[in-house]
């Protein structure tokens, strides 16, 4: 190649040799021989991260599914028995059991790949020292803002991770109360009385009622007269609740004998006694309605007189038929100074004749 080829137009540029040109390719050949080692060092590092991020988050992303179907089974077992039909609700520990599996998923990928994100910027030789307070500052800007979207789902995740209730549960919740047709993690749906669906969010709620855990109690007073005998009026109740207790659907309602725990309260007209029963949850108002409608029957056939309301008064004497009449008044004489006091004087009148 001859000078003229190197020269160029640009009267600015200073003309390149080959010895120059030879110079800079070693140079760069011998920077890339210096560094590919750390190059490859780098690469094989952040290759390996990622490898070993992504089979750890599968492999809890599969156990926690095996986990979740594993619960689910067993609740499934548990409610193909005779009480477990009664205590165990296949949609309520699903969707349970689902809630619980996505959030472990999510909180498992979030810290995984997170970790993984800042050992390759570390690989860079990147100083993360400024980057993590810059995230610091951002989360705590964020948590400021969203602090009731943050609120909402931590309670969320403790209400399902308690199990404080679930699908087809009544429950009173402060602000709504009704029947769960949904369980979030920001939301529960309540379906009230009157067919309304409430939106109420997790964090709003203080306390929680449950209505369908457990058991529910049945009472009911039943109010007669005190010259009743006691022995007679609680063998009839016996026999009526007894009865009740041997026939469909209250054999399975009744999660017990009915109790008569006595009585309540004594008066001068009446007296009350007290019934209670243990119920299957939310049933008691149903047992509540067949236990007053079989002891008034029971009572009825046996003669004893339900009695309640307002105490009929009791018969005064004869009145004295003067005592409505006002007092005498002194205005009612003409002749009386309070009569004459009060009449008015007459004007003079003007003689005319005149």
């Amino acid at each position: 190649m001859s000078w003229s080829a190197l020269q160029t137009d640009d009267p600015q540029k200073v003309p390149v040799t080959l010895d120059e040109a030879a110079e800079k390719a070693t140079n760069a050949a011998g920077w890339v021989e210096e560094n590919w080692s750390t190059w490859l060092n780098t690469g094989l590092r952040i290759l390996l991260i990622l490898i070993v991020a992504f089979l750890l988050r599968m492999a809890i992303r599969r156990a926690l599914t095996k986990l979740i179907d594993r619960m689910n089974r067993s609740a499934q077992a548990v409610e193909g028995t005779a009480l477990g039909g009664l205590l165990v609700n296949a949609e309520r520990r699903r969707q349970r059991s689902e809630a619980i599996g996505s959030v472990l998923r999510s909180v498992a990928s979030f810290l995984i790949l997170g970790t993984a994100g800042l050992m390759i910027l570390g690989a860079f030789k990147i100083d993360l020292a400024p980057l993590l307070a810059s995230a610091g500052v951002a989360g705590v800007a964020i948590g400021f803002g969203a602090r009731n979207l943050v609120t909402d789902f931590l309670s969320g995740v403790f209400m399902i991770l308690e199990d404080q209730y679930g699908v087809g549960d009544s429950v009173d919740a402060g602000v709504a109360s009704g029947e769960v047709i949904e369980v979030g993690l920001r939301v529960t749906k309540l379906r009230g009385d009157n067919g309304e669906i409430w939106y109420v969010r997790n964090g709003e709620i203080k306390r929680i009622g449950n209505l369908s855990q457990g058991w529910a109690t049945a009472a009911v007073d039943v109010t007669v007269r005190p010259t009743e005998d006691l022995d007679r009026v609680q063998s009839v109740i016996n026999e009526a609740t007894v009865s009740m207790a041997k026939e469909e659907p209250w054999n399975e309602r009744l999660w017990g004998p009915v109790e008569i725990l006595g009585l309540n309260e004594v008066l001068l007209d009446s007296m009350t006694i007290r019934i209670s029963a243990k119920t299957m949850p939310g049933k008691a108002l149903g047992v509540e309605r067949e236990l007053r409608w079989r002891i008034k029957r029971a009572l009825d056939a046996a003669g004893i007189r339900i009695v309640g309301g307002v105490p009929a008064q009791a018969e005064e004497s004869a009145a004295d038929p003067t005592a409505a009449m006002a007092a005498p008044s002194a205005f009612a004489s003409s002749t009386s100074p309070q009569s004459a006091a009060a009449t008015p004087i007459p004007s003079a009148k003007p003689d005319l004749a005149k």
